[in-house]
């Protein structure tokens, strides 16, 4: 199956870079291009991509902003955020406006596959590189609802931590669709979205403070 892309980004460079990486691909596809947040609306409409890979700072309407108006429609397509390391405020808002990840432009080329195809399944993707900085704000120590197990718990824990699904398995020793198993019944018993509100949930609930990294 091929995941749709469309690139928004008001730099013609940084799109026409994007397209060749992308195009090496033989799973992900680009369909369509945008200059500004407001024409990267109308066009992810238009032409209904799997994907839209979006820059914060654009003219006419923000990628923030764009991501609100598409998220809204019925059928979004899910959003990724690529950005040069914006402020903590607007990756807050991109987060809450609920875009499935962020990743930073200067990430190698298979980090920006491996977010697409996550992004794509509706788990979400989070640059371990910015996710300090995102959930700075949100620590807490509010308790998980009893429903949640010690084991899910644990799983949380490490996602808020920024380790993938056969990271988390080999930190637990289970096997890799036990993972998933786990995930799925966060999603559901937490009401959350993807794994980019699971990470966000993480940190307003006291599992993962501020300067904790995938090693710790």
């Amino acid at each position: 199956m091929t995941i749709t892309v469309m690139l928004a980004d008001d730099q013609a460079m940084i799109r026409r870079g994007l397209r060749l990486v992308i195009g090496t691909q033989p799973d992900i596809r680009v369909i369509g291009e945008a200059a500004d947040g407001r024409e990267a609306v109308e066009t992810a409409r238009r032409l209904g991509p799997d994907l839209v890979l979006l820059d914060i700072s654009m003219p006419r309407m923000s990628g923030i902003a764009a991501a609100r108006e598409l998220l809204a429609d019925q059928a979004p397509p899910k959003i990724l955020i690529l950005t040069t390391y914006d402020t903590d405020e607007n990756l807050d808002g991109a987060l809450r406006a609920g875009v499935s990840g962020f990743l930073l432009k200067t990430s190698p080329p298979e980090q920006l596959f491996t977010a697409i195809r996550t992004a794509a399944r509706g788990l979400g993707a989070l640059d371990p590189a910015i996710t300090t900085r995102v959930m700075a704000g949100y620590v807490g120590t509010s308790p998980l609802p009893r429903t949640v197990t010690q084991r899910e718990r644990e799983v949380l824990t490490l996602i808020g931590r920024g380790l993938n699904n056969s990271e988390i398995a080999a930190t637990l020793f289970v096997a890799e669709s036990t993972v998933g198993t786990h995930i799925n019944h966060l999603l559901a018993k937490l009401a959350l979205r993807d794994r980019a509100e699971a990470v966000r949930y993480a940190y307003e609930h006291g599992l993962v403070r501020p300067g904790e990294h995938r090693d710790q």
